[in-house]
């Protein structure tokens, strides 16, 4: 059977697709999968065992500079790529009227979610099966139950499983952290202070951190979280591609709500995530080593990007900077304990 998947974004979306991949890898035999996605999360969507073809959709160039997209011959690329096979089954796994407009650039039976399921209600016009899989559960599952419905299976008895695991370390390397510190919404930071004494905790325990930096903002963050802490080593901005195995073989990380924590907790390794305005009921990291802290505040998770309590915040609102480097380290060592 030949599929084609279509989520084309972002990140930690992407990552949430896989346990149905794998699911479906497993439940239908001779499976050939292809996705569609945007060409900047190709690299994540390639890392899935059930994928053989990346179709990869310019949707960002597209936006920012339509033209030179066009000329350049990308979108009919892209069109040519998708019409030019036939599938026995598309699944849009993101319900958004972009990404149902890219399932009817194809040749196959669609499948997504309903009028009522579906993020932006309009795209389930453009559906052959639709199907009710109402938002009261974790994104994850709630694709599982749409490839399950669309390729006819049962989740019963199918335990989730990303299908990632974690990879060894190049001989010779000494074990190391992982830091997410960067993320799009101020709200959702945590202070520099907090990450400062982490480090230090990391220092006490022989560790060392790599922090990744992409940007003014997040470079800024870096430099002072790593001033007089020979623990903690900024890395220059890089693309996907080298940052993946340094997530994958890391001992630990700690992440705020960004996407790369939702792929160092689909690769197995033990995550701590931070979480303040948003809810990770719906939307949180997916994996087996995983411990979320949650803000106990009343006014968490608010879902804003500016914290109505603290406006002038620009960086670790109060819902975050209750957490103590101490608890997030003891609970970070607590997940990396042998099971």
């Amino acid at each position: 059977m030949r599929v084609l998947v279509v989520k084309l974004s972002s990140l930690g979306d992407v990552v949430h697709t896989f346990p149905a991949l794998t699911d479906a890898m497993r439940a239908v035999p001779g499976l050939e999968v292809d996705w569609a996605v945007e060409e900047a999360f190709a690299p994540i969507a390639r890392l899935h065992p059930a994928v053989r073809e990346i179709i990869t959709v310019p949707l960002r160039r597209l936006k920012k500079r339509p033209l030179a997209a066009l000329a350049g011959g990308e979108a009919a690329a892209t069109r040519r790529a998708l019409a030019g096979r036939r599938y026995d089954v598309v699944i849009d796994a993101q319900g958004l009227v972009k990404s149902a407009l890219v399932a009817m650039l194809t040749q196959g039976r669609r499948h997504g979610f309903d009028r009522e399921s579906a993020r932006e209600g309009l795209a389930a016009v453009a559906y052959h099966g639709r199907h009710r899989v109402p938002e009261v559960e974790h994104m994850a599952e709630r694709i599982r139950k749409l490839f399950a419905a669309a390729l006819g299976y049962s989740l019963e008895g199918r335990p989730l499983d990303t299908g990632l695991r974690p990879l060894p370390l190049p001989e010779g390397d000494a074990p190391h952290l992982v830091f997410l510190h960067g993320t799009t919404w101020p709200t959702k930071t945590w202070t520099v202070s907090g990450w400062r004494a982490l480090a230090g905790e990391a220092e006490k325990a022989g560790m060392h951190a790599l922090v990744f930096t992409q940007g003014a903002a997040e470079e800024a963050r870096a430099r002072a979280i790593a001033k007089g802490r020979p623990a903690v080593e900024p890395l220059p901005p890089q693309p996907l591609e080298t940052l993946i195995p340094l997530i994958a073989s890391a001992a630990g990380v700690v992440s705020v709500d960004t996407g790369l924590g939702h792929l160092a907790a689909a690769f197995g390794v033990p995550t701590v995530g931070l979480y303040g305005p948003t809810d990770p009921r719906l939307t949180g990291l997916v994996g087996a080593r995983v411990r979320e802290l949650k803000s106990t505040r009343d006014c968490a998770p608010c879902e804003k990007s500016r914290c109505r309590i603290a406006p002038e915040t620009v960086e670790g609102p109060p819902c975050l900077a209750d957490f103590e480097a101490g608890s997030v380290w003891r609970t970070l060592r607590e997940l990396s304990a042998p099971s």
